[in-house]
Order: structure tokens, then C-alpha cells, then sequence
């Protein structure tokens, strides 16, 4: 039995009613199942990952039980810089007053 080859076929698109080439439309997935319905590419969506919460483990777990707290801590928030780069903040000039500070 011959069956055409349709390269000339057309449907509609469930959505909008436009019509395409039938291999232009293309299937709705919805949370990763296929609803049946042929859409345009014009108004295609992909299924969006949020759709799949729940199916990924996604726990945070504390890195550190009662971790303490930093012993060079204001060395880790000084302003620092390096050579040919640097930064504008190391040669900073503020005065107030009488008052100069030069850093």
C-alpha cells in the first residue's frame, strides 16, 4: 500500500488556529509530558525547568558543624591591590576639618 509523502501537508496550530507546514508544527510537553497538542513555532514554549521541582535533591547541607569565627578577619576586609591593576581605594585622601587621613 503507498502512503504519501507529505511535503505538501498543512495543519493548524492548537493554539492560535494559523496554519503551517505540517513539519514546522511541533508537540507541547508539559511538566515533561507530551499533551498531544501540535504547536506553531511562533508560539512555542519549552517546558520551563521549574516545572520539575521536586525530581532534582537540591539540600544545602552545612558545610561546617559549630564552625568559629575568623581569626584574621580584618585583614580579610582591608582594600588591596597589585601591580599594574591596583585599586583607587589604596591611595585614598579624606579630611575633615583639621582633621587628614591618609591611607
Amino acid at each position: 500500500m503507498a502512503r504519501s509523502s507529505g511535503k505538501h501537508a498543512f495543519g493548524f496550530c492548537d493554539r492560535t488556529g494559523k496554519r503551517w507546514p505540517l513539519s514546522d508544527l511541533m508537540y507541547e510537553y508539559v511538566n515533561g509530558t507530551r499533551t498531544g497538542l501540535r504547536i506553531g513555532p511562533d508560539v512555542f514554549d519549552k517546558d520551563h525547568p521549574q516545572n520539575f521541582l521536586g525530581r532534582v535533591r537540591i539540600d544545602d547541607d552545612q558545610s561546617l558543624t559549630d564552625p568559629r569565627p575568623d581569626a584574621s578577619q580584618s585583614e580579610s576586609r582591608a582594600l588591596w591591590g597589585w601591580a599594574p591593576v591596583g585599586n583607587p581605594a589604596i591611595n585614598l585622601t579624606a579630611s575633615v576639618g583639621s582633621v587628614a587621613v591618609t591611607a
